[in-house]
């Protein structure tokens, strides 16, 4: 053995040389030349995966495995070298090493620090909090998932596109995993994860293990769009206290968080504790308050080397209110900063659609070394809590007054028949009443909260019942998981990774009264039913009258089981690296009505049928390694899968019924890509192609024109969808100096329906439904031609350019510049189906043009456009604490421009959309969301 003095250059330059340890030199017995070694964090001692490692002044590089592990066996130099060690979000480190032939150089257990002046770190969580948990505009991307990737592309996707809705790829969040601590937390109604449920607390989500698309994960099989497992495991968490303050204008406008780690104490004890709160009045659009509180506490005992047990508890509870999409014409009378659903009350600001999420979670975690090379993590998660999204609802039907057809006036200030296109169409002769309907929309335009209880106060006087009310869509879900996670090195070249898993849900869905308005009860009919029987929302309990606090409209149970196990080995070589992986679901489903609708009385109490579906999963890649510096990775899957609970019922707050010809989805995945890696420049170009089949989407509306005139509320669903994804990725940076890097992205995709899927609608049974040839509720309307209609993935191209300096005296700059194209709007299935050609007989209207009718229906595309984006940051050391600040300013050129939208369904056959679109303005226009002007987020943060 021999002794190696290690040096360890910090910015400044200053040296300081310690000893870092032993190497063996074979000599008797060893025929190569090699240089082997490991990588591990700096207080929790685990391993670091998808470290860099460069042999500098060579093309030598490669990255460290999953127990923190890399080797060079090729073309090494011989003679006093340097060892690179990087990785994004720790302080970068240089060990001197002497290389003689046919000996082996091994240096265990390197030591990374975390970079507490990274903005990467500290810019990731605020996208995912500000972004991803914000529904009603449209977000359903996972690129805050992936922002701690090594991986330029990834890192511009997940700070620079969010704000503009891409997806990666295309594809929505249910494409990805979450995990934390090896729980997954998609959930099981739509297949998304629910970041709020976990939101404020970046301070304890930042150790996040992360794989890309189908790259293998030690901890399940994954989607197509990779794994994110977050580990908030006390003993790895970073001894010492954390205090930040944040400003915006986005989300919420303050933020205070607080965290203390104890690290692994002498008696084998850790500890974590953090708090939160987010809040503000209002975002950037009108009236949306922010109001958050997170908790998060871990106790983790490590008994000995090998066994050791943790406990999780996160409890992050919040209400945010909801923004509207809108029609142009109320863009063009307002701004885009409009929300229809607030108004003033009492001198305050108040918004009816409110989302409320209380859901904690509790987990306790078994982690048991076999060995050196072999692990067993056993875990047991539970979820409990609900889900609330308040809005207006006018009955106005009462035992008083009887059942006036639609109910009471709609109190959407934005509603159609208030806004001047309404009287334009309606009243051309008269101009004046259109004048006045835009001069009050100008200058008021919100709910008139003041007159909502003065009409229900009225109506209780004269011994009716609530016209109005505030009410809660609500789910109230347990969900107990149960896995556990074996790992295994067999060699120096094969790792085996295995899971069995086992999930149980109870899902309880209700309608809940929250606030009568000045009433005290309200009659649980529906208004629009035609017959008093049918009109019962419960037979069981007809002409239910209701109070606060009660629960009316609906109310059913869903359950879901599932199982499911997963083995992968991975094998790894000098010049090819490869892994093959299998895996297989089983999933059940089932529905319970409390109540017996009058619509459904047959088919909507008690248990339903169980519905069964089986899914399986197989996925293999290599990455051959030229050299060095020249890399080749491709992968390919197929996946089918069980529909989300949400698309496998078609209507499940009224009945059992299913969507015709269920069965699982079918995915078929491939990619390619080329890597270039030098000290200097880090590049990937990536090609990829993925086939959906066999889909089932469902959505609710109003609809005109549905086998005639007449307007129905129908549930729109359409099944067999095939999809098609392809496109290419770049991302390249080039550290041109000690101090600057550029970089560059492109995401070039095109997505697209590529069939034409079955249509279905559903509705009330009742005599006007079935005069347009509905029964019991339902009709085929055979298909819809969305073949190669472009998919509404937010823009299909994305490109981004920019620059970072970073200063040796530790502050930093950066700008980017953001291209967005070929963004498209969500057309609407029922206007392509059979009913745009026919009239209440079924056959083709008499006036049909064909060449009118194309131009009809053609697709729209949004204006291309670009942001700007800014970040910035300092930070200061004051003896062993930190002060660190980090600013950004987002769309610094206050740019206007549509994020998404989709085409209202109300205009459903020729007639009616001809007549429309002939209007300057339509009445029935699309819907868009706009993205945020110029906005600015400041954070300040004291590390001790």
């Amino acid at each position: 053995m021999m002794k190696v003095l290690i040096i360890n250059s910090s910015m400044k330059k200053k040296l300081l040389i310690f000893l870092f340890g032993f190497f063996s030199i074979f000599t008797a017995f060893s025929q190569q030349t090699l240089v082997k070694g490991s990588v591990k964090e700096s207080i929790s001692l685990e391993p670091i995966a998808d470290v860099l490692v460069t042999i500098e002044e060579t093309d030598q590089t490669t990255q460290t495995n999953a127990f923190g592990e890399f080797e060079f066996t090729l073309n090494i130099p011989l003679g006093e070298q340097v060892l690179r060690i990087s990785k994004i979000g720790y302080v970068t480190r240089r060990y001197p090493i002497v290389v003689n032939e046919n000996q082996t150089v091994n240096i265990t257990d390197m030591i990374l620090e975390v970079d507490d002046s990274s903005a990467e770190e500290l810019f990731t969580i605020t996208l995912s909090d500000d972004q991803l948990d914000n529904d009603e505009s449209g977000a359903d991307n996972i690129s805050g998932l992936l922002a701690s990737s090594l991986d330029v592309f990834q890192r511009t996707a997940a700070f620079e596109f969010s704000s503009s809705f891409f997806r990666v790829r295309g594809l929505d969040s249910d494409n990805g995993s979450v995990l934390i601590n090896g729980i997954e937390m998609n959930k099981l109604f739509n297949g998304r994860p629910q970041w709020s449920n976990w939101g404020g607390l970046n301070d304890v989500v930042r150790n996040q293990e992360l794989t890309v698309g189908l790259t293998p994960s030690s901890y399940n099989f994954g989607g197509i769009l990779g794994t994110t497992n977050i580990n908030v495991r006390a003993s790895q968490a970073r001894p010492g206290g954390r205090i930040t303050y944040s400003s915006s204008n986005r989300s919420y406008t303050n933020r205070l968080m607080a965290t203390y780690a104890s690290g692994l104490l002498k008696n084998g004890f850790a500890y974590t504790f953090s708090v939160a709160r987010r809040w503000g009045n209002e975002g950037f659009q009108d009236a949306t308050l922010y109001d958050s509180n997170s908790f998060f506490a871990s106790v983790e005992k490590k008994f000995n080397d090998n066994h050791s047990l943790s406990f999780t508890s996160i409890y992050a509870p919040n209400r945010r209110g909801k923004s509207s999409p809108n029609t142009q014409e109320i863009f063009d009378l307002k701004d885009i900063r409009y929300n229809e659903y607030w108004g003033w009350q009492d001198g305050e600001k108040r918004n009816s659609r409110i989302k409320e999420v209380e859901e904690p979670i509790v987990m306790l975690n078994h982690y048991w070394d076999l060995n050196s090379k072999t692990t067993l993590n056993t875990n047991i998660g539970y979820q409990f809590g609900k889900i609330g999204n308040s809005r207006l609802n006018n009955n106005g039907t009462d035992l008083v007054n009887g059942f006036p057809e639609g109910g009471a006036l709609n109190p959407s200030p934005a509603y159609y028949q208030k806004l001047p296109s309404y009287a334009l169409r309606n009243f051309p002769d008269d101009t004046s009443i259109a004048f006045g309907l835009q001069q009050q929309f100008i200058n008021d335009g919100q709910i008139d909260w003041d007159a909502l209880y003065q009409a229900n106060i009225t109506n209780a006087q004269n011994g009716g019942n609530a016209i109005y009310a505030l009410y809660e869509d609500r789910s109230d879900d347990k969900q107990l998981t149960v896995n556990t996670i074996f790992n295994t090195e067999l060699n120096e070249n094969i790792i085996l990774n295995a899971a069995l898993n086992y999930k149980s849900l109870k899902s309880e869905n209700f309608a809940e009264i929250i606030d009568l308005l000045g009433a005290t009860t309200y009659l649980d009919v529906d208004a629009f039913a035609t017959d008093i029987d049918e009109a019962q929302n419960d037979l069981l309990n007809p002409n239910r009258l209701v109070g606060e606090g009660d629960r009316f409209a609906y109310n059913f149970n869903l359950f879901a089981d599932i199982i499911s196990g997963y083995a992968q080995a991975q094998f790894k070589y000098n010049k090819i690296d490869f892994y093959l992986s299998g895996s297989v679901t089983s999933t059940q489903y089932q529905r319970e009505g409390i109540y017996q609708n009058g619509g459904f009385p047959d088919n909507s109490a008690g248990k339903g049928d169980k519905l069964s579906f089986t899914g399986i999963g197989a996925k293999g890649g290599l990455t051959y390694k030229f050299s060095g510096k020249h890399l080749f990775d491709f992968n390919a899957g197929y996946i089918t899968r069980a529909p989300s609970l949400r698309n496998t019922y078609s209507n499940s707050r009224e009945n059992h019924n299913v969507v015709p010809n269920i069965t699982e989805e079918k995915i078929a995945s491939v990619d390619a890509s080329y890597i270039f890696r030098s000290p200097i420049v880090k590049a990937k170009l990536t090609g990829y192609y993925t086939k959906i089949q066999d889909a089932s989407e469902i959505s609710f509306f109003f609809a005109d024109g549905i086998g005639g005139d007449n307007t129905a509320f129908v549930q729109e669903i359409l099944q067999g969808i095939d999809k098609r994804h392809i496109g290419g990725e770049l991302g390249i940076e080039a550290q041109v100096t000690p101090t600057i890097k550029l970089k560059g992205v492109a995401s070039v995709g095109q997505y697209t329906y590529d069939n034409n899927p079955n249509l279905f609608l559903t509705t009330e049974a009742d005599d006007e439904s079935i005069a347009a040839g509905f029964v019991e509720g339902f009709k085929d309307f055979g298909q819809a031609n969305l073949k190669d209609y472009k998919l509404a993935a937010g823009p299909h191209r994305a490109y981004s350019v920019g620059f970072e300096y970073r200063d040796p005296d530790y502050w930093w700059v950066g700008a980017t510049a953001n291209f967005f194209t070929n963004t498209y709007i969500d057309v609407s299935p029922l206007t392509r189906s059979e009913n745009f050609t026919s009239d209440f007989d079924g056959n083709t209207f008499n006036d049909y043009d064909e060449d009118l009718a194309r131009e009809l229906l053609k697709q729209e595309r949004f204006d291309d456009y670009m942001v700007v984006n800014l970040i910035g940051g300092k930070s200061w050391k004051l003896g062993d604490k930190y002060i660190s600040i980090f600013a950004s300013i987002n769309n610094l050129l206050d740019e206007v421009y549509k994020t998404g939208g989709f085409e209202q369904g109300r205009n459903a056959n020729f007639r009616q959309l001809r007549d429309d679109k002939a209007l300057d303005t339509q009445v029935f226009g699309s819907k868009y969301w706009y993205g945020r002007g110029t906005t600015y987020f400041v954070n300040v943060n004291f590390r001790f």
